[in-house]
């Protein structure tokens, strides 16, 4: 009798709470695609997309500061890394793929990085610390790797020391700059096209493993969208087709044990989703173009909260200040 007492408050519990979610328009209508999107402390979130758009706000989105990279204008920003108040990361997705860094919050961009070949093609940055890598899609068989030690104001191509083989037809996506995730010593990362994969990196041990990840995939727009962990063993994969984006048959799956399985929640999102993000270790996020949705229990059960297209996610460091952004030059703050 007490069990399903607690069953029915529960859920009571969750409809309550559903109820107070509120998108809050901060941008609207900006002639640029937004996929970079990054916060630092509390109340400063950067975006970065196409036609070389970079912004900035430090009052939570109230106002917002364009610093655009003179002579980029052209290029897609698919990705940003906030280091600090004045160092920020920007990273262009195709040849020539670049990464531009700021130390003065925008007043000047330095290049970094520079890959003029034919077929490169830039997905993911990610950055903790001083310690920061860069994925890219597979040449030759192997997934692209660059490393930085010194806060991206230099970086290595690891991709023959670290090799990431690539099984023919598979790739990473740059939907949402999301497709890896650091935690500690260790480099997770999604892919998907012709196989979803998922490979656990161990720079310290030398060591790389790949799992198979059975989401959704089997042609060039399917597969593993984005990752999030809340601990080194628990963490969520979203993705799906986005050709299809309705589609919701598996198009979420988690795991507890590094990536070494994966199971489907018991309830779960209303379709492809380019991103997820833990907003606490019971709350989390998942978007898309579809929609959005929110789980309540870390990830077993969701609830679609919104129809609207989005991109990517992010959080304020005290995970009370959740943004958005997507296609239509849009930057969302969603209050729960």
């Amino acid at each position: 009798m007490k069990r399903t007492i607690s069953l029915i408050a529960g859920v009571f519990g969750m409809l309550t709470i559903s109820f107070a979610q509120t998108f809050v328009p901060l941008v609207e209508n900006k002639p640029s695609s937004f996929r970079g999107l990054a916060t630092y402390g509390k109340e400063t979130v950067w975006i970065s997309g196409s036609k070389g758009t970079v912004g900035y706000s430090t009052d939570k989105g109230k106002n917002w500061q364009w610093v655009n990279p003179m002579g980029y204008e052209n290029i897609d920003f698919r990705d940003i890394a906030v280091i600090n108040k004045k160092e920020v990361l920007i990273m262009g997705i195709g040849s020539p793929a670049i990464v531009l860094k700021t130390k003065d919050a925008g007043k000047t961009w330095t290049k970094v990085y520079e890959d003029n070949r034919p077929d490169i093609f830039l997905d993911d940055l990610t950055l903790d610390g001083k310690i920061g890598y860069i994925l890219g899609d597979p040449i030759e068989g192997a997934f692209q790797l660059l490393k930085t030690t010194d806060k991206g104001d230099s970086w290595k191509d690891v991709s023959n020391e670290f090799i990431l083989f690539a099984d023919s037809g598979e790739a990473a996506f740059a939907a949402s700059g999301s497709s890896m995730k650091q935690w500690k010593e260790r480099l997770y990362i999604g892919t998907g096209g012709r196989y979803a994969s998922f490979f656990d990196l161990n720079p310290k041990a030398l060591r790389v493993d790949k799992y198979d990840c059975p989401i959704v995939a089997g042609k060039a727009s399917a597969g593993i969208f984005a990752i999030d962990f809340i601990n080194p063993n628990t963490g969520i994969a979203v993705g799906g087709d986005y050709l299809s984006d309705q589609d919701n048959s598996n198009s979420i799956l988690l795991t507890n044990d590094a990536g070494k399985n994966w199971f489907r929640p018991d309830t779960p999102v209303q379709g492809y989703r380019s991103d997820v993000c833990y907003i606490t270790e019971k709350i989390v996020l998942a978007t898309g173009t579809s929609g959005t949705d929110i789980s309540y229990d870390g990830g077993m059960n969701w609830k679609n909260i919104s129809q609207d297209s989005f991109n990517t996610i992010s959080k304020s460091s005290d995970s009370k200040t959740i943004y958005l952004t997507g296609s239509n030059g849009n930057i969302f703050k969603l209050i729960l």
